[in-house]
């Protein structure tokens, strides 16, 4: 289960899934075409084909190499999605960058936290809940008050309104080793801070 009780750290991950796994598999076949494309390249000899499938197969090598770490990095190294800390939630850095790069929005700058639902296509039941931490008081009475499909904003990075929220947004995976209402309640050991739930209305 996600992490330890009140004070102290409050780690939520995400737990090896046959989909994440899937993943990895799928990057591992794309690399290896990649190297055959090359090794095919190589053994035509100097023709236009041959350049051809190797600058190909050198690009998928690229491309797909860094997927296939990606995804191994993230199955393997176990990184937290989300903590909560004494001294606020913190958002740690995708692997492979630096744990010094995480983000940290301290508690005092919290107005809310709302728990909303959206309807997102490749997810069980067509939808996804979203947890997102209100940095502003503006922010926490658009999530009381805005109707439901307004509060989809809350979830876009690229909306100006709500871009403060956006760092602040965590989609709650079906593999996360703690339910929402856990992470919540954990959140409210730290810091009682209003929650609004969107999700049915």
């Amino acid at each position: 289960m996600g992490g330890a009780g009140g004070g102290g750290t409050f780690q939520v991950r995400i737990r090896a899934t046959w989909r994440a796994s899937g993943q990895l598999i799928a990057f591992l076949i794309l690399v290896l075409a990649s190297a055959g494309f090359v090794a095919s390249g190589l053994i035509r000899g100097g023709g236009t084909g041959g350049a051809v499938f190797a600058v190909l197969g050198a690009m998928g090598l690229a491309v797909f190499g860094v997927g296939l770490l990606g995804a191994a990095g993230r199955l393997l190294g176990r990184r937290p999605v989300l903590e909560l800390t004494d001294e606020g939630v913190c958002r740690p850095a995708r692997w492979p960058l630096p744990r010094r790069a995480d983000r940290l929005l301290p508690w005092s700058r919290i107005a809310a936290m709302t728990a909303l639902r959206r309807g997102v296509p490749g997810t069980r039941g067509g939808e996804q809940d979203y947890l997102v931490f209100l940095p502003s008081d503006e922010l926490m009475e658009m999530a009381r008050t805005a109707e439901r499909p307004q509060l989809v904003a809350l979830t876009l990075t690229d909306v100006p309104a709500t871009a403060e929220a956006a760092p602040w947004c965590f989609a709650v995976e079906p593999g996360w080793d703690a339910p929402l209402r856990e992470i919540v309640s954990q959140a409210r050991r730290r810091r009682e801070i209003p929650v609004i739930d969107r999700r049915k209305r």
